[in-house]
């Protein structure tokens, strides 16, 4: 039970302070994605990305056990990171919700490592699975990138529970 300082007794802070103020945190959103043993591919929205290391290039995503794309993402050698634009809000709803093809009517391709490029992506990285580590309720993938491609665009952010926009400076 938390206490006024919103801690847990014994477990840190309460979830629901620790969820609010990691929303303060302004993100990108990007959709991390694999092909499965089975040959389809499968992903999520994440926004629990970030670079590692420039030598070697490494990133991590974050990914809960519970997610149904957990046994994908633990099984594959290769993964994706696709960050989105601000005009494609609804893919990020899409990949974020239970929808069972996720896939379906989306454009993409088998990248140069095997996994899922979304087509229209801001950015993409191709990444090697170099560690996975389990972390609370998540585990860790760090990924070595094997191939990286960007265009001209504008993210799309996701602050204090919404969706954002940059604005022009």
């Amino acid at each position: 039970m938390p206490d006024k300082s919103g801690k847990a007794e014994g477990q840190g802070v309460a979830p629901a302070l620790f969820r609010r103020v990691c929303g303060a945190f302004a993100t990108g959103v990007a959709v991390a994605a694999v092909t499965g043993r089975d040959g389809k591919p499968h992903g999520l929205t994440v926004n629990s990305f970030t670079s590692v290391s420039l030598h070697p290039p490494l990133v991590l995503v974050c990914i809960g056990h519970g997610a149904a794309t957990h046994g994908p993402f633990a099984a594959a050698a290769h993964f994706t990171v696709n960050f989105l634009d601000e005009s494609q809000q609804e893919l990020s709803e899409r990949f974020a919700s239970s929808h069972p093809r996720r896939f379906e009517g989306v454009r993409w391709h088998a990248g140069e490592c095997g996994a899922p490029v979304l087509d229209d992506a801001l950015g993409v990285l191709e990444c090697e699975t170099w560690r996975k580590m389990d972390a609370g309720d998540h585990t860790v993938f760090i990924g070595l990138v094997k191939s990286a491609r960007t265009r001209e665009g504008r993210p799309l952010i996701y602050f204090c529970g919404k969706y954002r926009r940059l604005e022009e400076s």
